[in-house]
């Protein structure tokens, strides 16, 4: 069980708006991931040191993102003007986490520009959606596809989460903060919405917080 990547809505100003607002404090541009035709969603890619990754989604205007509960997500955070959707953890034993959450994990996809199909399980969006602080869990049919491959030069140090970790670590059955011991994680009080407040980069442009 680790972190996996951040998921970051697009604003109302649309995707190519919000990539190059954060390509340019970044300093590296995304690439373009494809579409998650299961969830009416499109997201681009932008790979971090230690095997994580940064993706930028945007809802599209599909039947699909109306029944997905990741593309009804990803339309309602773009509603509140974008930004911080949450994060993900990745597990081997997506088994384990159906049967102590009672919930069962769906198949997700991603068809990549260079024709690679993307495919993996993934279980807790509705959790997300009720509580934003919580992650939802991704378990990857071929980890040698991974999107975080080549990532070099940006890397994530700090989390913000307006949340509880003790109500984080009884979603996930661990330790919040073994989950999280290698980033400087920053829990915010009760007050205010709860979610992933911030994300701290070391990247070609020096220490960016978004």
């Amino acid at each position: 069980m680790r972190l996996d990547h951040l998921s970051y809505a697009c604003g109302p100003d649309g995707c190519a708006a919000t990539l190059e607002r954060l390509s340019e404090l970044l300093g590296a541009e995304f690439v373009d991931g494809g579409v998650h035709p299961r969830f009416g969603t499109v997201n681009h890619i932008l790979p971090l040191e230690n095997d994580r990754y940064i993706e930028v989604v945007d809802v599209l205007d599909h039947p699909a993102s109306d029944k997905a509960p990741f593309g009804q997500a990803v339309r309602a955070r773009k509603e509140l003007g974008g930004g911080w959707l949450g994060w993900v953890v990745e597990v081997t034993d997506l088994a384990a986490i159906e049967q102590r959450l009672g919930r069962q994990a769906v198949p997700g996809n991603r068809h990549r520009p260079d024709g690679v199909n993307l495919t993996w399980r993934q279980l807790g969006v509705k959790g997300l959606i009720a509580d934003p602080q919580l992650p939802f869990f991704v378990h990857w049919d071929d980890l040698s596809q991974h999107p975080s491959i080549g990532g070099k030069d940006i890397k994530l140090t700090a989390l913000e989460i307006a949340g509880d970790p003790a109500r984080v670590t009884d979603w996930i059955g661990h330790p919040a903060d073994h989950l999280l011991d290698d980033l400087d994680v920053a829990w915010v009080g009760p007050n205010g919405q709860p979610g992933l407040v911030a994300a701290v980069f070391n990247t070609p442009n020096g220490v960016v917080r978004l």
